[in-house]
């Protein structure tokens, strides 16, 4: 169990209603998307923010992804870059052991 605090904010008033926790879910989710920003700034990583909502980072990144925020921010294009980069260092470190041997 993660022990919590209450905080005072101020919101639009027609925002009020939409703040107060029905469930522990709605709670967890509404928590989530409050660190939401300070993961995209980089201030702060998925795993800590798991950490601090007591959950595992898995299960963060679940609750991100069915509301539609993808946990890889890269385009098919970089993911491509880079994954090219990746094989052309193995395929590097392969032949360096080969003339070891």
């Amino acid at each position: 169990m993660v022990t919590t605090e209450s905080v005072t904010i101020k919101v639009p008033v027609g925002m009020s209603k939409y703040l107060k926790a029905v469930n522990s879910e709605t709670e967890l989710i509404r928590n989530a998307l409050l660190l939401y920003p300070y993961i995209l700034n980089q201030t702060i990583s998925h795993g800590g923010a798991a950490e601090i909502l007591g959950i595992r980072k898995s299960e963060l990144i679940d609750i991100y992804d069915k509301l539609g925020y993808s946990y890889l921010d890269m385009t098919m294009d970089e993911l491509d870059s880079e994954l090219e980069t990746y094989r052309q260092i193995r395929l590097d470190e392969s032949s360096l052991l080969k003339l070891r041997l």
